[in-house]
C-alpha cells in the first residue's frame, strides 16, 4: 500500500519500537468503509518530524517522517498494552495518536460554510422570474453539473504511453517490456497515499494500475496482498517486470518494479513523487516476484 518510503538501511529495519506484543484491545477495519476513519494533523514542536513505523507494536522504523503540520487520513487504529492510540496511515505505516490533532471539527466547519453558501444561492435564483417548462427543466441540471467539473479533470486512462491493449494478451516477453516502458513513463509523477493514477499514485497503486493495463495481471490493492501474488525468484535471477518488496516477506511496507539494470521504478514519497532507482546495499529489497509467466 502506503508502499511507499525513502531509503532505509539494514540495520534501521531491525530496529524495534519497544511497543508490547500483545493484540490491541480493538481495531477498527476502515476497508469496510467508504471513506477513512477522519483525517488528523500533526501538532508535535515546530521544526520536529514524527517517526512513522511499520506496526505499532514491534514495528521497524522507516526512515521516511511525517512532517509537522501536514495531514493524513486514518485507515486504522490501535491501542497497545501500555494504554497508547495509535493510528494507521498507510499500507503498514503507524504513527502515535498523542502527536497529532483532529481535522474533524475544520472539515465540519468549511462543510457549514459550504451549506451556507449553497443556501445562499437557493436564495437567490428564487427572487429570479420565473420561466417556462421548457426551459426550467435543462437549465437547473446545467447549473448544478458545471460547478461540479473540476479545473483539471482526470486523464483518460487510455491516453497513457504504451498502454497498448495488445500487449496485455502478447506473451511474457511482451508483457513485460510493455509493463517496463509504461513504469518509465510514470516517472515525474505525484505521490498521494491511495493514489491509483493516472497524475498521482502510492506505491501500490501503480504497480496495480500498470500491471492490469500491459501485464495483464489483476493485482491486490495493497502490499500485503500483492506479495502473495506469483513466484519467488532469487535477486541474482531478476527479468524485466518482476516486482520488488522492502520490509519482510510476510508483511512488506513498500513495493517497486524491476526494469532491468539493476534499477526500478516506484512511488517513493510524497515530495519524490515516481521515481526510477538504483538497487543498493542501503535499501536492499527483502524479496522478489515475478507474476508475469
Amino acid at each position: 500500500m502506503r508502499r511507499n518510503f525513502l531509503k532505509i538501511g539494514l540495520a534501521a529495519a531491525m530496529t524495534l519500537t519497544g511497543v508490547a506484543t500483545i493484540a490491541p484491545q480493538k481495531i477498527v477495519n476502515a476497508a469496510t468503509l467508504k471513506a477513512p476513519i477522519k483525517r488528523v494533523q500533526i501538532d508535535y514542536l515546530p521544526g520536529k518530524d514524527v517517526k512513522i513505523w511499520t506496526n505499532y507494536q514491534k514495528g521497524q522504523l522507516i526512515s521516511f517522517r511525517a512532517k509537522n503540520n501536514s495531514k493524513w487520513n486514518v485507515a486504522e487504529t490501535a491501542v497497545d498494552k501500555k494504554g497508547k492510540l495509535w493510528y494507521k496511515i498507510g499500507d503498514n505505516e503507524w504513527i502515535e495518536a498523542r502527536y497529532t490533532k483532529d481535522l474533524d471539527g475544520e472539515d465540519n466547519e468549511s462543510n457549514d460554510k459550504s451549506a451556507n453558501n449553497k443556501k445562499d444561492k437557493k436564495a437567490k435564483k428564487q427572487k429570479q422570474p420565473k420561466q417556462t417548462n421548457k426551459e426550467a427543466t435543462p437549465k437547473p441540471t446545467s447549473v448544478t453539473k458545471k460547478p461540479k467539473k473540476p479545473s483539471q479533470a482526470p486523464k483518460n486512462p487510455s491516453s497513457l504511453p504504451a498502454a497498448t491493449a495488445p500487449a496485455a494478451t502478447g506473451s511474457a516477453a511482451q508483457r513485460q517490456q510493455a509493463v517496463v516502458k509504461l513504469a518509465k513513463s510514470q516517472v515525474g509523477k505525484g505521490y498521494v497515499w491511495g493514489g491509483n493514477g493516472p497524475d498521482a499514485y502510492d506505491c501500490s497503486g501503480l504497480v496495480q494500475s500498470i500491471y492490469s493495463k500491459v501485464g495483464g495481471v489483476q493485482l491486490p490493492r495493497v502490499t500485503t496482498d500483492q506479495v502473495k501474488m506469483g513466484t519467488t525468484v532469487s535477486m541474482d535471477q531478476l527479468q524485466p517486470g518482476d516486482l520488488l518488496y522492502w520490509g519482510s516477506v510476510d508483511a512488506p511496507y513498500h513495493i517497486g518494479i524491476y526494469i532491468g539494470n539493476n534499477q526500478y521504478v516506484h512511488a517513493s514519497t510524497p515530495d519524490k513523487g515516481v521515481v526510477l532507482d538504483t538497487i543498493s546495499s542501503y535499501f536492499y529489497p527483502c524479496v522478489a516476484k515475478r507474476v508475469i509467466q
